[in-house]
């Protein structure tokens, strides 16, 4: 550009933003899992570089760095580290806000004039002379709408203004502004300086150039040497604009920090800018512009107005990004399921354990009604429900009629029936095409269900019956049988919680022994008519950990010698499903109606019990006692709720909709029961599949083991004399 006789006001073009994708990620984390529903600022990092092409300028970025690392992060994540020409550090701020009227509603004026004043204080603290990036300090304000993954933001560049404002009289091409000898010094010293770790990212400086065209460029604190030798100086600054006629943004600030510090009334200035990484001096600009010293400036009280909030399309609005279209569906789903999850921990139960719900391997025996109630819950539960107690069905269905994650991840279904026609409108994994052509397995189409609901699930299907007693297995089938066995013993032993949700009585007998002689973690579901039984199992006979970690949930019990039914507090152990039985199992369905073959329950029940099921895992995981905590009650002074954030952890749960009822019982464990007392447990230990198969095929074997067929001649043996003489003066009117 020409010499400027008369002069012009000097005008700057502004900076310019850009936000990686990989930043709004890792502030959706943060949010998340550290910030919760804390607005406070953030100290965030921004970067820029000089200009490197004629026809773009270069913008201040955002990075993933750009944010603090989470404590999980803090070796996995790459921090921003000094040294990088190409990213010069500029310190900003970050607002958050929870909603978006909040967003829209802040007062942006005074946020920007709070961080004009952190630079107007670097300026007189003499901060700016030491680390120059603070005069480009920026600010950031922002909301994260985490369910449709839209980001509305605002940036803002504080500038201090100076009035009167500067007056440009020159401004040219470095090349056009030294002589000859003076750019090639000048380019080489640039270069030194760039490549330099020490200099490369420091974004002001000051050029000297010696009466025998010597150029060296040296930072803002060695300006009273520039003086003292007499030499032609420059103020030098990384210029991000390409503009020919306009120099970048950091000129502002720069000009008001040499306005403050020192007194000068012609400024001569260097728009340094590159081309292909080498200092490039025909892109460069030297300028020339007039500054008067405001009145007020030397005082440090004084605080000049300020500028800078970014424009969108030349008006003064936030801009907004949607990133949902860019992301990986499966990502998309992981993220949505964990969301609930996450926002429980901000206020609800900030005690809420993610890492084990979603590390928990759950096995459900039984692919019906229940198995798909379950497995979906167990990835979708029923309510969005903040456990104080178990409140009545009634109240549940009213209150809370939403749908929620509660992040378990790793399911297996075992089932070896196939999808029958009648299925689909009552077990929810299932569709129509899965019947057709004689039907799909029930294990692998609800796996193949689950996967489409949610694509993170690592599900496995395993189509397998459970041998049951009361069902004599032929000398021919024998060994597959036991290889069943043998099998479904691995499978309980490789999983942490196991569901017993199967349709008949006897096929949940051989579950609950295995997993009472591993000491699994076993929940019960099973549905009549219009009643239904949720409950947990106690710990197994072999046990005597008094302290249980749910770290650990995986871990076998500690055998001993002699067996007992009290836990290793000397409370008496909570029962199984078969305590309160004074029979072995036995056939439930040979000789049955359709109506009894067939799970004939309300529509409604089969989704209560499986969700009350699932809850009832959650709280036996986030229990310190775990599988050997205590049956709690509600409103019990001995119950302990107020001391567990998910409330009460009940033994069993028995509910009825005829009624819209539900109460909480307490069965303890039995020395005669069929399937988890120390007799059988012990028999089961010493003999193994021996022991299953005698029992299969002879099932009142598991009465004469246990004493049940004694008891039963004893009850039969025990008669009542009546005495029907009664004496009418011992009549009593009631």
């Amino acid at each position: 550009m020409a010499e400027h006789e008369n002069g012009s006001v000097l005008q700057f073009a502004q900076f310019q933003s850009a936000v990686d994708e990989g930043f709004w990620h890792r502030l959706s984390s943060l949010k998340l899992n550290k910030l919760g529903i804390d607005e406070s600022p953030i100290s965030i990092i921004g970067f820029y570089a000089p200009c490197a092409n004629s026809q773009v300028s270069n913008y201040l970025t955002l990075l993933a760095e750009s944010l603090p690392a989470e404590p999980s992060e803090q070796s996995s994540v790459p921090s921003a580290s000094h040294g990088n020409r190409n990213r010069c550090f500029v310190p900003g701020i970050l607002y958050n806000t929870n909603t978006l009227e909040s967003f829209h509603t802040l007062d942006k004026q005074k946020l920007l004039k709070a961080e004009a004043k952190k630079i107007w204080e670097d300026i007189h603290s003499g901060k700016a002379e030491e680390d120059s990036s603070v005069l480009s300090r920026f600010l950031l304000i922002s909301f994260a709408d985490l369910k449709k993954w839209v980001f509305h933001y605002w940036f803002a560049f504080p500038a201090l203004m100076l009035d009167p404002p500067a007056t440009l009289i020159d401004l040219r091409p470095a090349s056009q502004w030294l002589s000859l000898e003076e750019a090639e010094s000048l380019s080489v010293a640039c270069n030194e300086w760039r490549n330099s770790h020490s200099t490369s990212d420091v974004p002001f400086f000051l050029v000297d150039i010696a009466s025998n065209s010597h150029a060296t460029i040296r930072h803002l604190k060695e300006w009273e040497a520039c003086q003292r030798n007499g030499h032609k100086f420059l103020f030098g600054f990384y210029d991000p604009c390409h503009l020919p006629n306009n120099p970048g943004w950091p000129l502002r600030n720069f000009l008001a920090f040499i306005c403050s510090r020192w007194d000068f009334e012609k400024v001569r200035f260097l728009c340094y800018r590159e081309n292909r990484g080498f200092a490039d001096l025909g892109l460069s600009l030297v300028g020339e512009a007039l500054i008067s010293v405001p009145q007020g400036w030397k005082d440090h009280q004084h605080m000049p107005n300020a500028v800078g909030w970014e424009l969108n399309r030349g008006k003064k609005i936030s801009r907004r990004i949607s990133l949902a279209k860019s992301m990986d569906p499966a990502r998309l789903a992981i993220t949505a399921a964990d969301l609930n999850l996450k926002l429980m921990r901000w206020r609800a139960l900030p005690s809420l354990n993610l890492n084990i719900l979603s590390a928990t391997k759950c096995l459900l025996l039984g692919a019906g009604t229940l198995g798909c109630q379950v497995a979906r819950m167990l990835m979708v539960s029923v309510w969005e429900v903040k456990i104080q107690k178990f409140y009545s069905i009634s109240w549940m269905m009213k209150n809370y009629p939403y749908f929620q994650a509660w992040g378990f991840r790793k399911i297996t279904l075992l089932d070896s029936g196939k999808v029958a026609m009648s299925n689909p409108l009552r077990q929810s994994l299932y569709t129509l095409d899965d019947c057709l052509n004689g039907g799909k397995f029930k294990a692998t189409a609800a796996v193949e269900s689950l996967r489409r609901i949610f694509p993170a699930v690592e599900a496995e299907g395993i189509v397998m019956a459970i041998p049951m007693p009361g069902h004599p297995v032929p000398s021919q089938e024998e060994n597959s049988v036991l290889e069943d066995c043998r099998h479904l013993c691995d499978l309980i032993d490789s999983h942490d919680a196991i569901f017993l949700l199967t349709d008949t009585r006897e096929s949940r007998w051989l579950p609950t022994l295995l997993c009472a002689n591993a000491n699994k973690l076993t929940i019960t579901a099973a549905l009549g008519f219009d009643s239904f039984l949720v409950m947990r199992h106690g710990a197994g006979p072999l046990s005597t950990i008094h302290e249980y970690k749910v770290e650990a949930v995986n871990a076998l019990s500690a055998e001993v010698e002699n067996f007992s039914l009290t836990d290793g507090d000397g409370r008496h152990r909570l029962g199984c499903y078969f305590c309160n039985d004074v029979v072995a199992p036995v056939d439930s369905t040979a000789n049955r109606t359709l109506d009894q073959q067939c799970t004939v329950t309300r529509p409604g029940l089969a989704p209560i019990a499986s969700a009350l099921a699932v809850e009832l895992l959650v709280g036996i995981l986030h229990h310190p006692h775990g599988i050997f905590a205590k049956a709690e009650f509600a409103n019990s002074t001995d119950s302990g709720s107020t001391e567990q954030p998910l409330g009460i952890l009940p033994h069993q749960i028995r509910g009825s909709l005829s009624q819209f009822s539900q109460m909480t019982l307490v069965g303890h464990s039995s020395n005669s029961c069929t399937a988890c007392c120390c007799t059988v447990v012990s028999e089961y230990r010493k003999r193994g599949m021996e022991f299953i198969l005698q029992a299969i095929n002879h099932p009142t074997y598991l009465e004469d083991l246990t004493g049940l067929t004694e008891l039963m001649k004893s009850a039969s043996s025990f008669n009542l004399d009546w005495d029907n003489e009664m004496d009418n003066d011992d009549c009593i009117e009631i």
